[in-house]
């Protein structure tokens, strides 16, 4: 069977440099009626796995290693299995391992069990995202594209069987992506976009992990102009 997408909203805050945002997260679920590659799960798990339903999750893989892409990524790849050998492996650039530590880090230090508060610590990955690798889930590919910028390991997912890009925080529509308009480095941010957009059909939808689809021509026509924001920050 063909594999389709399914698309979970789920709400939240995440915290960067002491201050708080709101932020809907998109979470995304490609596969067909028995196993799926989730992208992205954030909040609310229980929501997510309801939409998985019974279908087996063969990998659970992180666009970047911002908190709100942590704080449910165990549940979703545990999907109910309580021996952890049999969790679906979870994905994320090692550029983002700081961001990872720094957050289960954080969880350990409010972990009263010392065996718990040990296991959290040494947590990592299963799968280190390499630019050019290949995922594949019901006869389509997701191949990843390192998008530093947004955040160090920040990457997006290129599908041509599915004619979509998954944009993650790199992209948003109508604007480079971001939490609460604040940049990491824009600069970088942008040259990946810039890079990401030129060899693509214009046609391809763009899913972002925040706000509506768009496509690669129209956010290509807008990428220019976004050169005024880098500017900004450099007048700062």
């Amino acid at each position: 069977m063909d594999a389709r997408i399914e698309q979970v909203v789920t709400s939240g805050t995440v915290t960067l440099d002491d201050t708080e945002y709101d932020v809907e997260n998109n979470t995304y679920i490609v596969g067909d009626d028995d196993e799926v590659i989730v992208i992205d799960p954030a909040y609310d798990a229980e929501a997510i796995l309801k939409e998985v339903g019974e279908r087996e999750v063969m990998a659970v893989i992180l666009t970047d290693g911002n908190e709100h892409h942590l704080n449910a990524v165990l549940e979703v790849a545990a999907a109910g299995e309580e021996d952890e050998e049999n969790w679906a492996p979870i994905a994320l650039h090692r550029g983002d391992r700081l961001l990872w530590r720094d957050y289960f880090g954080r969880l350990a230090k409010d972990e009263e069990n010392e065996d718990d508060a040990k296991a959290l610590r040494s947590l990592e990955p299963d799968i280190w995202l390499e630019d050019g690798g290949v995922f594949e889930i019901a006869g389509s590919a997701l191949e990843i594209v390192h998008t530093p910028g947004h955040t160090p390991g920040s990457v997006c997912l290129i599908s041509e069987q599915l004619g979509v890009l998954f944009s993650g925080d790199t992209l948003h529509r109508g604007r480079p992506g971001s939490i609460g308009g604040v940049y990491e480095d824009l600069r970088k941010q942008l040259n990946s976009i810039g890079a990401l957009l030129t060899p693509l059909p214009k046609d391809l939808r763009v899913l972002p992990g925040q706000g509506e689809e768009t496509t690669v021509g129209d956010e290509d026509a807008r990428w220019e102009s976004w050169g005024a924001l880098a500017q900004e920050g450099d007048d700062d």
